[in-house]
């Protein structure tokens, strides 16, 4: 299984990953080295918003979808829902 996923940044920026264990990569993002560079310098994150895919190639397709394709505020409203 694997998660799309959007984090809220201490600076309100949003950062959207990919992972197959969400809870680890959370925490990844939070204390380890191991968290994305972005997320390093704007800890603490929290997990906002969660998908489930059930192969990589479709999770990549819609972290894709979100990354490049949606501006601020429709994230904003697929947080929401």
């Amino acid at each position: 299984m694997y998660y799309v996923y959007i984090v809220r940044c201490a600076d309100e920026t949003l950062y959207t990953g990919i992972a197959t264990e969400l809870e680890r990569r959370i925490e990844e993002h939070n204390s380890s080295q191991k968290g994305a560079k972005y997320t390093r310098v704007r800890r603490p994150v929290s997990l906002v918003y969660q998908e489930k895919f059930p192969d990589r190639s479709s999770a990549s397709k819609r972290e894709y979808e979100i990354k490049k394709k949606m501006n601020r505020s429709e994230k904003l409203k697929l947080i929401a829902r």
